[in-house]
């Protein structure tokens, strides 16, 4: 057991999948009347969240670390505890190249993890309840489902959080009345694949058993993210399009454009397949904006199949999408492998597919100067304010630039006067 101490930093890196975790913790030792400090240096124990997924993000842990065991040395701090998606994979590495660390636990050890700082049994109690929000108090994510099955030849995530354990209808729908209680106004609802929800339940339900059960509970908007494009059936997009809260908007990862590539990568449907899907999301919800995310410079990717995936994106023109470099992942089918390409291929790839993408997002914002859209306000200053449409999820996506003060969590109409790549600006209406 640790010591208990009076101040903590908590430091949460990665997706917003460990940011459910790292507030669902933060709630647990809230309860224990901590206090709280933005500052590592005022801090008496830092707890990091750490993500391993890509080797940029793996990287930024590690130096997190070890900043924060440097402060062990010259400060007053004295505990470092590290959780999360990195620590779950090289807990026995990691202990032994970082030594200064106190502990390290997995990405669910929130009752282990809070029993260590506080020096506390709470094995019997469980810290969702005191889940609290590290976002901005009028949106929130909601975790439907932890780790994947799927078996991407790339990913890692199975190897990190295991294979897919679905939550119940009803402790979602619990956790997500708890959220409108507190007044969050737009829920996100993530999972490494929403689409494949509810499988391995028994007996099995299915995201389109989910949808309408959210949309009832008074949320003004709930978005939907990663939705793997082999697994959106027709009763999703259906479900989806029937509701009244849900944002016309869904993140629908394809990781490339190239059949031999989506082969490789076992993505299970092919180029027209994709384009199937996006046709029947765009017929059955007009109105809908999808965002996207690829990868490129995978093993054995050639200029033909990079040219197929620059002209799939000039064909489909997603509304919102990014772009990863390839990074090889220990332990996945991809390792096998013949990861030659140089990195500076990769970032040029990647620079033309952004590139491309920035012509595609001015013309379509373009097209919304002179409409009015209803926006979210996420942050305000003395003259000017920062907001979003339906069509954009937080920190990710376009925002709305408003010539006037907005107060923060604000619902407000909007009328778009000018716009660029990735912003509309315009004045309340």
């Amino acid at each position: 057991m640790g010591q208990s101490f009076k101040k903590l930093n908590f430091i949460s890196l990665g997706c917003a999948k460990a940011l459910v975790d790292s507030e669902l913790l933060l709630g647990g030792l809230k309860n224990e009347n901590f206090i709280f400090t933005k500052e590592p240096k005022e801090a008496d124990t830092i707890l990091i969240n750490t993500c391993g997924f890509l080797d940029i993000a793996r990287q930024e842990s590690i130096e997190t670390i070890l900043q924060a065991c440097e402060l062990k040395k010259t400060g007053s701090l004295k505990q470092v505890v590290v959780m999360g998606c990195l620590s779950e994979r090289y807990p026995d590495q990691l202990s032994k190249e970082i030594p200064e660390v106190d502990k390290f636990f997995g990405s669910n050890d929130h009752k282990q993890i809070i029993s260590f700082i506080t020096g506390k049994d709470y094995a019997k109690q469980d810290p969702l309840y005191f889940r609290s929000l590290m976002t901005p108090n009028h949106y929130a994510y909601i975790k439907i489902a932890e780790g994947c099955d799927n078996g991407c030849s790339f990913c890692s995530i199975p190897l990190m959080r295991g294979l897919q354990k679905s939550r119940s209808i009803d402790s979602i729908l619990w956790e997500a009345e708890k959220l409108v209680e507190n007044g969050v106004k737009e829920l996100l609802v993530i999972a490494q694949d929403s689409t494949s929800y509810g499988w391995d339940l028994k007996p099995k339900v299915y995201l389109n058993d989910l949808i309408p059960s959210l949309d009832s509970l008074g949320f003004e908007w709930i978005r939907l993210h990663y939705a793997h494009p082999a697994h959106l059936s027709k009763k999703i997009i259906n479900a989806l399009a029937d509701s009244k809260n849900f944002c016309n908007y869904l993140d629908m990862p394809i990781q490339h454009g190239s059949d031999k590539i989506l082969k490789s990568m076992r993505r299970g449907l092919g180029q027209n397949g994709i384009r199937n899907k996006i046709s029947d999301l765009r017929k059955m919800i007009p109105n809908i904006r999808i965002r996207t995310t690829l990868i490129v410079g995978y093993p054995n990717e050639s200029e033909n199949d990079f040219k197929e995936l620059y002209d799939f994106v000039n064909e489909i023109k997603f509304d919102r999408l990014g772009v990863f470099t390839y990074s090889e992942e220990e332990g996945t089918l991809a390792e096998k492998l013949d990861d030659s390409l140089p990195s500076e291929l990769k970032n040029e790839r990647k620079s033309i597919i952004m590139d491309l993408q920035a012509n595609i997002s001015a013309e379509k914002n373009e097209r919304m100067v002179g409409k009015t859209y209803k926006v979210l306000v996420d942050e305000c200053g003395d003259t000017v304010s920062v907001a979003r449409t339906e069509y954009d999820s937080p920190e990710i996506d376009n925002i709305v630039h408003i010539k006037s003060r907005i107060q923060k969590g604000e619902f407000v109409n909007v009328k778009i006067d000018s716009s660029n790549e990735f912003e509309l600006i315009g004045a309340p209406v």
